[in-house]
């Protein structure tokens, strides 16, 4: 096995809390119901996509090919609140990830990484959203975001972008996702792939991998 000189990472899901817990928030303030936000993502994304319906808009909005107001409005007609009111379009995917909120602890061990002479990148499907990128030059060295190359996970074109841009080959690469379809492109690949559900586990399999301390 390649010794691993990379550390590629996911955004939401890995670096803040979970996604289950971003849209569980929004549902509640909005008054969406799961389920309706379930079948009308199908319905925008196709039967091949249903595994990702709860979590992910729709491939064009990750490749940036979808202009966002579009986007919002063919999402907002299919939904309703549970209270019969329409869904209001204008700044959808905003009030969708509102309420991401930083994992401390993830960004500790990437920093961790990093201090170790590991090169370190994140690998994100955009969702039209505003990443806060504060931190990001001293964080990551290479950063790829699916809207802005026009490619998206899983396809394999895009782990291979981010792999010439780090310079290494993507066999000394682990990735860290918490999408097993991701986690699953990038092994495709060649990458070490790593399913994210917790911090202890993430950080066990990192260290074992990385063969350094990685808790703080």
């Amino acid at each position: 096995m390649p010794v691993i000189r990379a550390l590629v990472v996911d955004y939401g899901g890995v670096l803040t809390n979970s996604l289950a817990e971003t849209m569980g928030a929004w549902f509640a303030a909005e008054g969406i119901d799961g389920e309706v936000f379930g079948r009308a993502m199908r319905a925008l994304m196709g039967p091949q996509a249903e595994h990702e319906a709860a979590v992910n808009p729709v491939h064009a909005l990750e490749r940036g090919e979808i202009e966002i107001p579009h986007f919002e409005e063919r999402l907002a007609q299919h939904l309703v609140s549970t209270t019969g009111d329409p869904v209001r379009a204008e700044g959808l995917l905003g009030r969708m990830f509102a309420g991401f909120e930083r994992a401390e602890d993830m960004h500790g061990v990437v920093r961790r990484v990093k201090a170790a002479g590991l090169k370190t990148a994140l690998l994100s499907n955009s969702w039209g959203m505003d990443y806060p990128r504060e931190g990001w030059k001293q964080l990551f060295d290479v950063t790829v975001i699916s809207g802005e190359v026009g490619l998206r996970k899983p396809e394999p074109e895009i782990y291979e972008l981010c792999a010439r841009q780090l310079g290494v080959p993507a066999s000394a690469c682990v990735f860290v996702d918490d999408l097993a379809p991701n986690v699953k492109g990038a092994a495709a690949v060649g990458m070490v792939g790593v399913l994210h559900r917790t911090y202890e586990e993430t950080v066990a399999e990192l260290e074992a991998l990385l063969e350094i301390p990685l808790t703080s």
